[in-house]
């Protein structure tokens, strides 16, 4: 999901570095003048991206408070956060101005004295709500808790995601980790990523690729007592060599109730690579240039 900033086109310088640095910053961002294309429906695809995306940044300055566009925006990120009963709204001070009363309990990026410590507070702001290394899955009768780790283990890559489910007024949770270690080849190919600077990049690739494969799996694992179940898998890429190994453990915490638990490790994943999918950005022109530097093509 992008983040969305409504703002008075008077202000449009200031959007304009605000929404650079949230790019450099690896932050998905939706601006009209970016996403916007002759003979679109203005109403209907802003309306769009506000409904989709993951917060909205409000600029408020003197011209951004009397635009009654901008009002439309703020009411519909407002219904929203009813709705939701989640922080969507991020409010961005730029001048002195009347801030709207339905903002002004909220804390707000001051930008007044310094865009770096102004920049610094939308970006705390924003971790909350689009941090691609953990996350809440909420589903109608439980939800799972995930975090992803990474580094190097006896000279490969490898990735950790651990995942606790929590069913509602159940007394128990389930602990499961799923662990993807790369071989020299996919390693290797890591390691060129960190070296252009794209190893956020890198990370979704290997995430992408294993989450493709274990949904196609549908690995489930049935846990029938408080021992941990194991399954382990593989993964080729037979253009490049690049080889995933894949272990995965799930395990009961709590009270035994005596009933067995059927963990769909394949809808975790897969929840986790659409939410990581919806908040990574897309390469910029000179990031897609500099791939082609690779020694190999390697988009994928």
């Amino acid at each position: 999901m992008s983040i969305f900033i409504s703002y008075s086109h008077q202000d449009e310088g200031f959007v304009s570095k605000l929404a650079g640095n949230l790019v450099n910053s690896n932050a998905h961002v939706w601006v009209d003048k970016w996403n916007l294309n002759v003979g679109d429906s203005i109403l209907d695809k802003v309306q769009n991206a506000i409904e989709e995306s993951s917060a909205l940044i409000v600029i408020l300055s003197e011209s951004s408070v009397s635009s009654e566009w901008c009002k439309k925006e703020l009411n519909s990120a407002l219904m929203r956060e009813l709705d939701e009963k989640r922080v969507i709204i991020l409010p961005v001070v730029i001048d002195d101005c009347k801030i709207p009363v339905f903002l002004r309990e909220k804390m707000y990026a001051d930008f007044r004295g310094s865009f770096d410590q102004g920049f610094s507070s939308v970006m705390d702001a924003i971790a909350k709500v689009t941090n691609p290394n953990q996350s809440r899955m909420v589903h109608d009768n439980y939800h799972v808790d995930w975090g992803m780790d990474w580094g190097e283990y006896d000279g490969r890559f490898t990735m950790e995601f651990t995942l606790v489910e929590q069913a509602k007024e159940a007394p128990y949770t389930v602990l499961t980790q799923v662990t993807v270690f790369c071989n020299e080849e996919a390693s290797q190919r890591y390691e060129e990523y960190c070296d252009l600077g794209l190893d956020w990049y890198g990370r979704f690739i290997i995430t992408s690729f294993m989450s493709e494969n274990i949904i196609t799996e549908n690995i489930k694992l049935l846990l029938k007592d408080s021992t941990k179940e194991i399954r382990n898998m593989s993964m080729v890429d037979k253009k490049s060599l690049k080889r995933l190994d894949v272990v995965v453990t799930s395990r009961r915490l709590g009270e035994d109730t005596g009933k067995d638990i059927l963990i769909n490790v394949s809808s975790y994943i897969g929840d986790i690579h659409r939410y990581v999918k919806s908040i990574t950005r897309d390469l910029n022109n000179y990031e897609k240039e500099k791939l082609l530097t690779l020694p190999t093509a390697t988009q994928k």
